[in-house]
């Protein structure tokens, strides 16, 4: 009964996202926020509320596996969607057509990846106030850089793309901005209850299949808590929203890494990144390099080719594969 259970958490998750992506999509086009930010701290928040909510829960019942392995799951498979809609729409050019001020997101949640990396390196076993040396810095890191992005000269205009006559409309364009925001809260608020049953429910799967929590935190619930992102994406793209698409990646991967000093005073049984498996270290380092790959694909001039555009890409959903086979097997 625990699998249906997991699956309808899944599915309430899943219709929620849809909806924020809509009032995400009106918020933008009626706002002076725009795709971009809309995408980076509206929709990036709103869709890690699941990774919060599952990576304090497994920590208040002492699963540091899961806990972590849920925030570096999500990072890796965020940017797996990512990579994948820009292969399959890669005659859009999806990267390529995005602002490029998604490149000091991208950077900020590249610096934050290798204090994680180094974290699970070193297993620096001392803490602050509770909280663990290593997820101190994270924190602050990650405060530091936003302060630092909002502070950052933005491009003028934003680089939206207009919507084609064939694509759906939104459904709910007609609302107001102050509507559309009342609803999004309340979608965020529901994906917020589904991401808590979903931490409860891995747990039980992580013990009736005897997989094990590092497996588990990473591929399944990792996965599972980041449909929101899959599906804004999705719905973002459909919109053509590529600006909120891209943002609400790289931001929710920002996002995520403030989950460790989130959830480390509630693991009581030390710092939370000296405690887990060391299998999350194989999926840091491919979130590392995925990064790297997206902000080239961000970067990178015009090509005249669309596979040599999509090459990265490629790459990155490779890098994905390989990197869930060796945590399963390690």
């Amino acid at each position: 009964m625990v699998f249906v259970y997991f699956i309808l958490a899944a599915a309430v998750t899943v219709f929620a996202a849809i909806k924020l992506s809509q009032y995400a999509d009106v918020i933008s086009e009626k706002t002076a926020m725009g795709g971009m930010m809309v995408g980076t701290l509206l929709l990036a928040g709103a869709t890690s509320l699941p990774e919060i909510s599952t990576s304090i829960s497994a920590a208040a019942i002492g699963n540091a596996d899961i806990a972590v392995g849920n925030m570096v799951g999500s990072n890796l498979f965020n940017l797996f969607i990512l990579a994948m809609f820009d292969f399959l729409l890669r005659r859009r050019r999806i990267l390529e057509t995005a602002s490029r001020d998604h490149v000091y997101t991208a950077l900020l949640g590249l610096l934050l990846t290798v204090l994680v990396i180094t974290a699970l390196w070193l297993r620096i076993d001392a803490s602050i106030l509770g909280i663990g040396l290593d997820a101190l810095i994270i924190g602050a890191a990650y405060i530091l850089g936003m302060v630092l992005i909002n502070r950052l000269p933005k491009s003028q205009p934003e680089a939206n793309v207009e919507v084609p006559e064939t694509e759906p409309r939104n459904p709910t364009a007609d609302l107001s901005a102050k509507a559309a925001l009342a609803r999004f809260v309340v979608a965020a608020i529901i994906i917020l209850g589904a991401g808590t049953a979903l931490s409860v429910l891995g747990d039980q799967i992580a013990i009736i299949t005897g997989i094990g929590s590092s497996f588990i935190g990473s591929f399944l619930i990792a996965a599972t808590t980041s449909l929101p992102e899959a599906i804004s994406v999705f719905v973002a793209l459909r919109l053509s929203n590529v600006n909120m698409a891209v943002g609400a990646i790289f931001g929710s991967n920002v996002f995520n890494m403030i989950i460790l000093a989130l959830s480390d005073p509630v693991y009581t049984a030390g710092p939370i990144l000296s405690a887990v498996s060391g299998s999350h270290m194989i999926i840091a380092v491919g979130v590392f390099f995925m990064t790297i790959l997206a902000l080239f694909s961000l970067v990178q001039r015009k090509t005249m080719s669309t596979l040599t555009y999509s090459l990265p890409s490629i790459v990155i959903i490779l890098i994905y594969f390989v990197a869930s086979y060796l945590n399963f097997t390690y």
